[in-house]
């Protein structure tokens, strides 16, 4: 594809997008495209919103892997253009539609001939908020396709068009989902000995958590625990008998995470005796284990790209991003890297606006590597 071409079509699924398992427009935008690409070694097959195409090489010793998300977020755009979100109140604010065009530019590559190994090209639904990569694998949605090694990216809005960074080993945290809810007592605010606070049991709930890091997390490892909601009360003069709390869990290694869980649950039983109230809790990780890159794909693919004309490789610091791409590299050894793309707003931000040049540069240097691992 040329990069008028790439172009377009980013821009057409930037005007279209869907949250998780809901990307009905975009599977269809998606399947139009490739449909053009008419190759008799070609095979598509769907799974709910998600989409497989499997490259059918001359003589395959492996299956290689490619995987691109593409839902949207729920954030209202308020970059102005051309081309902005038709969706009011979503947006493809972190990028996926770049990583999407970015699949089908590799794909057009890849198929210029017939390859000798065998390719998938794997368009994942809902790594937003279901980890459509779990659901998929569960579903036994592969079958006989399961790749033999796996690559996938992601946009980084702090890195200049031309850089790609990554590392060998964790490159991304294990994530978890809490949701605590506290029941009491509510009563007039003047009674306070008749009823059960949930302001003041939530607030030592957040305070208490924090200790799980300052005080269960070795400090040479890396655990955040962030309360981003806390909703209670009704009126100045009533003490609330209910309090609901969110937050999220990120962890360098999939036992810290389960510690810091448990520590959760061990902290809210404490609360519901100390204050003499309920506490529900839910924890939910889903498929979000830590991103952990291989040995030996992540140092084959540090070395190629240190070669490659053009681009600026560093290697990558460890971050504290959630990505259910972690599950699928569980299952089969490869490698995520970051793609740099030069946003004045980061990832999530309703003005997140990534430079488009980034796309006809990582078609033409990803599919060299790609290409390179036929030999």
């Amino acid at each position: 594809m040329i990069q008028e071409r790439l172009i377009e079509i980013r821009r057409q699924l930037h005007q279209i997008p869907e949250i998780g398992l809901e990307e009905v427009k975009t599977q269809k935008a998606l399947l139009e495209i490739i449909s053009i690409i008419d190759k008799n070694y070609i095979e598509i097959k769907t799974w709910q919103t998600g989409i497989l195409v499997f490259v059918h090489g001359s003589n395959p010793e492996k299956t290689i892997g490619w995987r691109a998300d593409i839902d949207g977020l729920p954030i209202q755009e308020e970059v102005l253009s051309e081309f902005q979100s038709g969706h009011p109140g979503f947006m493809h604010a972190c990028g996926h539609d770049f990583h999407m065009t970015i699949a089908l530019g590799l794909l057009d590559q890849m198929t210029v001939e017939q390859p000798k190994n065998n390719y998938l090209f794997l368009f994942q639904p809902a790594e937003e908020n279901e980890s459509g990569g779990m659901l998929m694998y569960e579903a036994s949605a592969f079958g006989s396709w399961l790749p033999d090694e796996f690559y996938g990216l992601h946009v980084n809005p702090d890195l200049p068009v031309g850089t790609i960074t990554t590392k060998v080993g964790t490159l991304f945290a294990a994530t978890c989902e809490v949701q605590i809810t506290l029941t009491g007592k509510s009563g007039h605010a003047a009674f306070p000995h008749a009823s059960n606070d949930m302001i003041v049991a939530g607030m030592s709930l957040v305070q208490q958590a924090q200790t799980i890091v300052s005080r269960n997390v070795n400090p040479v490892e890396g655990a955040v625990i962030t309360f981003g909601t806390f909703h209670a009360g009704t009126a100045t003069n009533v003490i609330a008998g209910e309090a609901k709390l969110s937050g999220t869990i990120r962890t360098l290694t999939e036992e810290m995470n389960q510690l810091t869980q448990q520590r959760i649950r061990e902290v809210c039983i404490g609360i519901s005796k100390s204050f003499n109230c309920e506490v529900e809790v839910s924890l939910e990780q889903k498929g979000y284990l830590p991103v952990i890159n291989d040995k030996e794909k992540t140092t084959n693919f540090m070395s190629f790209m240190t070669q490659e004309p053009d681009v600026v490789f560093e290697e990558a610091d460890v971050a504290m991003t959630g990505e259910d791409f972690g599950y699928l590299l569980s299952k089969v050894p490869g490698t995520m890297f970051w793609l740099g793309v030069d946003s004045p707003f980061g990832l999530h931000s309703e003005k997140f606006d990534p430079n488009e040049a980034a796309i006809p540069f990582a078609v033409k240097h990803i599919s060299k590597f790609l290409k390179s691992l036929d030999n």
